[in-house]
């Protein structure tokens, strides 16, 4: 066997290892049930980090890193997702602008 025919079955081979993509759905539901998850995730952080604030504030907290680390987590995401809220609504905007 030549070396160039190895080189071609070895790259045979190593495509038949890695995942094939799949085609996405076109109706946006992807989408969409990624901005549910994470709003619904926005949701549950804030709660948890306002039960661990009052249990701090009424003394019933033994560990105030774990009410710090929850109450910045929440805050990080709420960042996030007013961040991709905005690039949405640029994006909206961008294309109602575009001219047919």
């Amino acid at each position: 066997m030549p070396p160039i025919d190895a080189i071609d079955s070895l790259s045979g081979a190593a495509d038949a290892l890695l995942p094939q993509p799949t085609t996405p759905a076109t109706d946006g539901s992807a989408f969409a049930e990624s901005v549910t998850g994470a709003v619904d995730e926005l949701a549950r952080l804030q709660s948890t980090s306002n039960e661990l604030a009052v249990a701090a504030v009424t003394g019933d907290l033994d560990d105030i890193h774990s009410a710090m680390i929850a109450s910045t987590r929440a805050s990080v995401t709420l960042e996030l997702v007013a961040a991709v809220r905005n690039k949405g609504v640029d994006a909206f905007n961008e294309i109602m602008r575009m001219q047919a």
